[in-house]
């Protein structure tokens, strides 16, 4: 009998033999090989018939691929076949089988990541069993972070992010439902949307691993954002914003177990090494999704910098926003108010419809009114038209700011007109202006703080609007001295020089005559901007860089760098003259009245510029502890917050403003539960066990008091009206007559 027939019905003996010697046992194989295509086909006709056989056959040929790989050339693709086409038919063991084999054949090497991908994608929405999907979502996180792990694959990258652009792009066609009403139970019970949803949940996840950190990726995430379902859309929206999205359709996000009943089984169950090893690792798991969810969220900044073209992605947003106003509840549309108002601020954009748009939600008893004050006053910046914005500010006076509302009410309103004239002060009027900063008299604490803080942004603004007797002394000093600001629309005159540079190049002075060495043009570029650059990609546009062209050796054709190499405009002696003019008036301890010659002799880098901030922090605290007044206090707050931005948010000019900046100060809130039993925990450390000293520490086994020590030094009021004493008082003659007796009878037993 041959041994191929003897080896049918043991597969795994066969599969370690031809592990071992593939050559000797190819005739074995190829016998199963030509049983499993038979088998195949009838599989696809009938998927119950020979499910189990077959699901062997499958294992055990995805086992040996690698020794016949001309003879199996057709085996991935015949499960990527099966897995696509016939998913809905097949069993769920069989769905798992399949998919499990299939990462196998990429584990081995046999398949590329890319035609796994091409499988494992469509099945994301297919698959109903949790489990599975979860496996697949974790294998092409995996697949793509460890094929990016030494470099960028850039031919990988651009395949899955097309793929991932497809299935969000195929269902832009249907039509909008939102998420209001009747309509919400419909947008739930629909299928639609699921390959975009998909798509986006595994942008945000590449992204937020630092696997994807392009602009392609964005790209595939602000298209979710005129996806018309609902969920989809606020999926893409949170990304954005920074904030965590309830309605994703993550497996990971299970619900924590109980450390009390973890630590209760501890004390019931038998001591373990391996328990305790267990329950270590849950509590432990359990502390850091903790962790998680309480950690405060920021703003993803620069997934909203690599926009592409910004202000046509804020327009398709508010007419989004505008045209299906009544389908998107309150809480959609305030998460679009706040990317548009991001977008909007972050790229210094106008869409002017939009201060049109939110002007019907500024009414004090408006839900959610401080999320909206919050988008309104991040929307405006230095070039929005004053124009647009005074009608907003007149209308958040008349309904936040009058004796008829809570002080909380006029706080707010005054702490949001004080954030929109920060970015745009020419949109106040002076006779409103002065009516607000009056509110400086009032008798809430919260009140005050805002319209001193309005009063204060305007002496350093625009004095001008304000009264004599309210500008203050460095306002009146400046006014008389001539400096007034510039009107909306007009720029300063050309910056000389950078602040502070003259501390820096000081700096670099010292060193070099102290080292001898480091010098600004002896520190190496490279070295410098080691930790600052930002990875170019490889795959860019050619016009993105720099084109050789080859000279062609005439002499008549002379390119020079200056287009005014010959002629000077009429301006340039007038601006050499007032750089001389500067120049001139540095004189002897007056160090910052020079202009210094860094800037133009090396490239600063991000290092030099961290390093110019430490210097000119440096030099504003010494200059504080010299008696420099106000003026020099106010200077160091400035910087030291703006470093304190920097570190939260890596960007000094587009801080995100909060609730809490537009609330102000208020009272403090009633501590719920929790807090409370944090705040008693936290004042018993260090502290000795509470207790009854006399119990504990005067005996000399430590125990509790006993009732009879307490009834002792109970107050006699409070005996006579105990159960004890009234008993006695109402007890019958037979009733004592039994505890006289009982008396006698332990007294002479010896009792007592």
């Amino acid at each position: 009998m041959p041994r191929g027939i003897l080896l049918t019905s043991n597969l795994p003996q066969l599969q370690n033999l031809i592990k071992r010697d593939p050559i000797a046992y190819k005739e074995e194989f190829l016998q199963q090989w030509n049983h499993y295509d038979s088998i195949r086909k009838i599989f696809l006709l009938n998927p119950d018939e020979h499910a189990q056989h077959f699901r062997e056959l499958v294992t055990f040929i995805a086992q040996v691929t690698q020794c016949f790989p001309k003879e199996t050339v057709e085996f991935p693709l015949h499960l990527s076949t099966m897995l696509l086409e016939s998913y809905g038919s097949l069993a769920p063991e069989t769905r798992k089988s399949l998919v499990q084999n299939l990462l196998m054949l990429r584990n081995k090497n046999v398949i590329s990541s890319i035609d796994l991908l091409k499988t494992l994608f469509p099945l994301l929405p297919k698959t109903t069993s949790s489990p599975l999907r979860a496996n697949i979502r974790k294998t092409i996180l995996s697949d793509i972070r460890s094929a990016n792990i030494k470099g960028q694959n850039h031919k990988l990258n651009r395949s899955v992010q097309a793929m991932l652009f497809g299935m969000v792009e195929r269902g832009m066609d249907i039509e909008v439902v939102g998420d209001k009403g009747k309509t919400r139970a419909i947008q739930g019970s629909s299928s639609q949307g699921e390959e975009a949803m998909w798509a986006v949940v595994l942008s945000k996840e590449l992204w937020k691993k630092d696997i994807w950190n392009d602009a392609k990726t964005v790209s595939i995430v602000a298209l979710g954002c005129f996806h018309p379902v609902f969920k989809v859309q606020s999926a893409s929206l949170h990304f954005f914003l920074g904030t965590g999205d309830e309605e994703d359709i993550s497996d990971e996000e299970e619900d924590l177990p109980d450390a009390k009943s973890i630590l209760h089984r501890r004390e019931i169950n038998k001591k373990t090494r391996s328990g305790e090893k267990k329950a270590r690792k849950s509590l432990k798991m359990i502390k850091t999704k903790r962790k998680q969810k309480m950690a405060p969220t920021t703003a993803n900044f620069p997934a909203i910098q690599l926009l592409n073209d910004p202000q046509t992605f804020a327009e398709k947003l508010y007419d989004i926003l505008n045209h299906y106003d009544r389908r998107f509840s309150l809480d959609h549309k305030i998460l679009m108010m706040q990317l548009l108002a991001r977008v909007m601020g972050g790229h210094k954009l106008c869409v002017l419809g939009f201060y049109t748009y939110i002007m019907k939600y500024l009414t004090y008893h408006q839900l959610r009114i401080p999320a909206i004050l919050v988008a309104l006053a991040q929307s405006v910046h230095e070039y929005t038209p004053p124009d647009v914005l005074s009608p907003i500010i007149t209308k958040l006076a008349q309904e936040f700011v009058h004796p008829g509302v809570g002080a909380e009410v006029i706080a707010a309103g005054l702490n949001s007109i004080r954030e929109i004239c920060r970015r745009q002060p020419w949109a106040m009027e002076e006779n409103l202006l002065s009516d607000l900063v009056e509110y400086r008299k009032s008798k809430d604490k919260s009140v005050i703080a805002a319209a001193r803080g309005l009063l204060q942004l305007f002496r350093e603004v625009n004095p001008g609007l304000l009264k004599r007797r309210e500008r203050g002394k460095d306002a009146s000093i400046g006014m008389t001295d001539g400096k007034q600001p510039l009107p909306f629309g007009h720029s300063s005159e050309a910056a000389i020089d950078i602040e502070g540079l003259v501390l820096l190049e000081d700096h670099l002075k010292q060193l070099r005559e102290e080292d001898g060495v480091l010098s600004g043009d002896d520190v190496d570029d490279e070295a410098a901007w080691e930790g600052w650059d930002v990875e170019s990609d490889s795959s860019s546009e050619s016009s993105e860089g720099w084109i050789e062209v080859e000279s062609d050796d005439d002499d008549d054709l002379q390119i020079s760098d200056s287009e005014d190499e010959h002629e000077k405009p009429r301006g340039d002696k007038s601006k050499i003259a007032t750089a001389e003019a500067v120049n001139n008036q540095a004189v002897e301890g007056n160090e910052p009245s020079r202009v210094s010659s860094l800037a133009t002799a090396k490239i600063l880098t991000p290092a030099d510029f961290a390093l110019l901030n430490e210097l000119k922090i440096k030099a504003a605290t010494e200059s504080v502890e010299r008696g420099g007044g106000s003026a020099a206090k106010r200077k160091l707050a400035a910087l030291e917050a703006t470093r304190k931005a920097n570190a939260q948010l890596g960007n000094d000019e587009d801080t995100f403003i909060s609730e809490n900046d537009i609330l102000g100060p208020r009272k403090k809130a009633k501590a719920d539960y929790a807090e409370r039993m944090a705040s008693i925990e936290k004042g018993r450390e260090g502290r000795e066990k509470y207790g009854s000293l006399k119990g504990k520490k005067k005996k000399e086994a430590p125990s509790s008091s006993t009732n009879r020590e307490k009834a002792r030094n109970k107050p006699i009021m409070m005996i006579l009206a105990s159960n004890a004493v009234r008993g006695k008082k109402k007890a019958s003659l037979r009733e004592k007559q039994q505890k006289l007796r009982a008396h006698i009878d332990r007294a002479k037993k010896g009792g007592h």
